[in-house]
């Protein structure tokens, strides 16, 4: 018994040369290869489908190979922010390749304008102010200078980095240790509503990095005692994000915390000093001109996209006329909406009362709401916040806890339930949706007593408003009287007692919930 021929596979590039090989030679296939027997002819006959999606796939492999297509589906921001003319990577602003490889492990490919400006100048030595809108990698900007000093020459804390929210503090936590696993950077988290004693003893451990509050850093400076405090006199580095929101001066200042921190830190002539923030204020500014030691070069300033002041161009900015006394109303009626039914949600307070009220009220309503603000403990604010990057929470009502520096990319509204008092905190406020080139809308419901907020808000930003609308089919002071006026009312009255009786949302009973209305 003979053994069957071993046949050989042919791929595409075969069967497409010896085709055009046998029509030049205008010579049968048989002719061409007299070995092979009739039997064997079949496998030359190919699925031409299966070829053309082959062959489809291919080019679409070389087409993602090529560097110079690799930019064309970037986000419209993150290619606002990037100079297309400029072929400038991370390796030619002399970043260490264990450094790239890790950035383009998070599929960070190219710097931005923000990076590109701040992180030579940060490897020379130079104290840093970074002003860019937000969204456009100011961690980035100064976690990767930190990380590569740090490698080249690792001593103790080597950087602390202060922020003014906890959830900020733990996304910039993340970052870093993303960015240093190649190199096994410690960090360490010391922020409000933790454990005082478990971070007292990490401190005292010499992590590489420190990311904190400065409230909860102040208490270590005050009480821990010397052994835990003792490495933060020879830090390397210190920076300041959202450093306007730090150096604010009046009501529920953090000033005295942050130098409180600064005083336990080496002297500004023996580290650096790096200062970020999407809004470069008076105060932020004025740190330039400040006395410094002879042998330090001068500041460095770097404020890009401030064209735009801070305001993604993705972002379209709208208003709603309201009846203050039916605000909840509209509100209500604004979430279910054909537009903004599906669209994940956060809506913004002044008050933690009022934020407390409205995640009762949604909740009767039958919204997938939590919520985020001071009043609650530190592990519901971190699980409250996971459940809303997850989607399982649509909504999610703040304050101005979770205006800065939170990347959510998939927000795509922001309602501002209560105006902000301060134009800057809309800027912050709005910046969490049309992030990396995503389109946003945000919704500032106004009423008899914010015009003035909105023209003020309108001046900063540098556009005007659009009044809501989606279309001739969509009224929304329809609804709210057909749909919104009873039901809501009714739900309204019965989150107000739960909240009086002392129960969370989910009905148990809570100490101290009844002076939630008050604060």
């Amino acid at each position: 018994m003979e053994r069957p021929t071993k046949r050989r596979r042919v791929s595409v590039d075969d069967a497409d040369s010896s085709d055009a090989s046998s029509q030049d030679s205008n010579a049968s296939p048989r002719a061409a290869s007299p070995s092979i027997s009739e039997h064997d002819e079949p496998r030359f006959a190919l699925d031409t489908s299966t070829t053309s999606r082959i062959k489809a796939k291919q080019d679409g492999l070389a087409i993602a190979k090529s560097p110079s297509k690799a930019d064309d589906g970037l986000p419209a921001s993150i290619q606002s922010s990037i100079d297309t003319a400029d072929a400038s990577t991370f390796a030619t602003l002399g970043i260490d390749p264990w450094l790239s490889a890790s950035l383009r492990h998070m599929a960070i490919n190219r710097p931005t304008r923000i990076q590109k400006g701040c992180i030579p100048e940060i490897l020379a030595g130079r104290d840093c102010i970074g002003g860019s809108r937000t969204g456009s990698g100011k961690t980035v900007a100064f976690a990767v200078p930190i990380l590569q000093r740090w490698a080249r020459d690792p001593s103790g804390i080597f950087a602390v980095v202060l922020t003014p929210t906890r959830e900020l503090a733990l996304q910039i936590y993340e970052q870093v240790l993303a960015i240093g696993a190649r190199q096994s950077i410690k960090a360490v988290l010391v922020t409000g509503g933790a454990d005082m004693r478990t971070q007292a003893l990490d401190l005292a451990r010499r992590p590489h990095v420190v990311i904190a509050t400065p409230g909860r850093l102040a208490d270590h400076i005050q009480t821990s005692g010397d052994d835990t405090i003792r490495g933060l006199r020879k830090v390397k580095f210190v920076v300041l994000d959202e450093a306007d929101r730090l150096l604010a001066a009046g009501k529920g200042s953090m000033l005295p915390d942050v130098e409180t921190c600064l005083s336990a830190l080496p002297p500004s002539s023996q580290r650096q000093t790096c200062l970020f923030t999407a809004t470069v204020t008076p105060e932020v500014r004025a740190l330039k001109d400040m006395p410094r030691d002879k042998n330090k070069p001068p500041v460095f300033v770097c404020e890009v996209d401030t064209e735009d002041l801070a305001i993604p161009p993705t972002l379209h900015q709208t208003y709603q006329l309201v009846n203050v006394m039916h605000k909840e109303k509209y509100l209500h009626i604004l979430l279910l909406t054909p537009a903004n039914e599906a669209k994940s949600t956060i809506i913004f307070c002044n008050r933690t009362s009022t934020a407390t009220l409205l995640e009762h009220l949604l909740r009767l309503l039958d919204h997938r709401v939590t919520s985020l603000h001071s009043g609650l403990k530190h592990n519901e604010r971190i699980s409250n916040l996971a459940r809303f990057r997850a989607r399982a929470a649509r909504i999610l009502v703040a304050t101005d806890v979770a205006a800065r520096g939170l990347d959510i990319p998939d927000v795509g509204l922001v309602i501002n339930y209560d105006l902000p008092r301060n134009p800057d905190d809309y800027i912050h406020r709005v910046g969490r949706t049309a992030r990396a080139g995503r389109q946003g809308t945000a919704v500032s419901l106004v009423g008899q007593r914010d015009v003035e907020l909105v023209h003020a808000i309108e001046a900063r930003v540098g556009r005007a408003m659009e009044e809501y609308s989606e279309g001739e089919k969509v009224s929304i002071e329809g609804r709210v009287v057909r749909d919104a006026l009873n039901v809501v009312g009714e739900k309204k009255r019965e989150a107000m007692l739960a909240i009086e009786e002392g129960r969370d949302v989910k009905g148990k009973r809570v100490r101290g919930m009844e002076r939630a209305m008050v604060r």
